[in-house]
């Protein structure tokens, strides 16, 4: 995917960058701390060049190659939920973690996957670099924002199952719980 065929210009709204680019705001947060609360946040009607200038961001044009970069890595970070299905039935080691929090209990659960230790959750950060994880949550948003945290902490085997629990149900296992 090129800058091209994303077309982002500085002149767009954030509102449309992340119509065209849905991985923009987590990009932005994760490269320059942009977007992530309300102190360096951005309203949806903001240009890209306002945030940029309001965010001391000098070249819009690196936030855009940022921007499209974050794209490629979210479609490669992304798994299909058979992949997954196939690494659990080969006995492949891996550590595969639902990310929905504890209050969305009432949510359809992936079986084969471990709850996120909310309470402790910087034990997985003593793991390898190269330790695989698959994350998995209700739709694969947020497992694509947990998966990029950690990609952001330098592990290099980290996947996200694609379309979350509801992919699983659809493609792998209907009888999830």
């Amino acid at each position: 995917m090129t800058e091209t065929q994303l077309d982002i210009q500085p002149e767009m709204t954030m509102e449309a960058i992340m119509e065209v680019a849905p991985s923009a705001q987590r990009a932005l947060f994760q490269r320059y701390h942009v977007g992530g609360c309300s102190s360096c946040g951005f309203q949806p009607t903001d240009t890209l060049a306002q945030v940029c200038k309001d965010h001391n961001l000098l070249d819009v044009n690196e936030v855009v190659n940022t921007i499209v970069l974050s794209e490629q890595v979210d479609k490669t970070t992304q798994i299909q939920p058979a992949q997954v299905r196939e690494w659990l039935a080969a006995g492949e080691e891996f550590t595969f973690i639902d990310v929905q929090p504890p209050s969305e209990e009432e949510l359809v659960r992936v079986e084969a996957a471990e709850l996120l230790d909310y309470n402790n959750s910087a034990k997985y950060m003593e793991r390898e670099k190269d330790h695989r994880f698959v994350f998995i949550c209700a739709d694969g948003d947020r497992s694509l924002d947990v998966a990029s945290y950690f990609i952001g902490h330098g592990f290099t085997e980290v996947k996200a199952v694609r379309g979350g629990v509801k992919a699983w149900m659809e493609s792998v296992d209907s009888n999830a719980s």
